[in-house]
C-alpha cells in the first residue's frame, strides 16, 4: 500500500478480532510513529505498549470514550517528555505526528486502530499515570487500540474546496 492510498483509506475501527498482533508489526508501528517529524527533531516522546489483558480491560472504567479496549489484544499510549523538549509547548504537535503515524502504520500493516485522546483532561492525564506507574514529567497524550479489524469501513471523500483558501483569506 502506498503512501497516498494509505492516508486515503485509513478509518477508525473500533472492534477486532481476539488475533494477537506479532511483536514485529508493533515494532514497525513505533518505528514509524519514531519517524514523525518533530519540532527541533527533539522527538520528545515515549510509547507505552499495552498487551495484558487486566490493564486494557481496566482503562475504559476511567476513560469513556475507550469502550473497545474490551476487545483490542493490544494498545499503544504516546506520551510527551517534558525533560526532552527543546522547544516549550510544541510535544503536543510532535505526539500528534507521531500519533497519526502510527495509525497510518496499522493500516498499511493490515490492522485496525483508532484515535483515543487522553491530553488535555488532567483527569485522564493522571489516571493513565497511576495505572501505567508513569513518571510526572511524562505526559500521556493519545491512545491507540490496536487488533485485526472485526469491522470494514469505507473510506470517506473529506476534500472540501470551500476549506482552502489561495494567498488570502477570502469569503466566498
Amino acid at each position: 500500500m502506498d503512501a497516498l492510498e494509505a492516508i486515503l483509506t485509513r478509518r477508525s475501527i473500533r472492534t477486532y478480532k481476539p488475533q494477537p498482533i506479532p511483536e514485529e508489526l508493533i515494532t514497525r508501528m513505533l518505528e514509524a510513529a519514531m519517524s514523525a517529524p518533530s519540532a527541533g527533531n527533539e522527538q520528545p516522546w515515549h510509547f507505552v505498549v499495552i498487551k495484558e489483558r487486566q490493564l486494557l480491560d481496566a482503562i475504559p472504567k476511567f476513560h469513556p470514550y475507550a469502550h473497545m479496549l474490551h476487545g483490542a489484544p493490544a494498545a499503544i499510549l504516546v506520551c510527551g517528555d517534558e525533560r526532552l523538549e527543546k522547544h516549550k509547548g510544541f510535544w503536543t504537535q510532535d505526539c500528534a505526528a507521531a500519533t497519526g503515524n502510527l495509525l497510518l502504520a496499522a493500516h498499511a500493516l493490515g490492522l485496525g486502530a483508532v484515535w483515543v485522546g487522553v491530553y488535555p483532561h488532567t483527569e485522564r492525564v493522571a489516571l493513565f499515570r497511576d495505572h501505567l506507574g508513569i513518571p510526572e514529567h511524562v505526559i500521556p497524550f493519545s491512545l491507540v487500540p490496536l487488533g485485526y479489524a472485526d469491522e470494514h469501513q469505507q473510506p470517506e471523500k473529506r476534500y472540501n474546496p470551500a476549506r482552502v483558501h489561495h494567498n488570502r483569506w477570502l469569503t466566498r
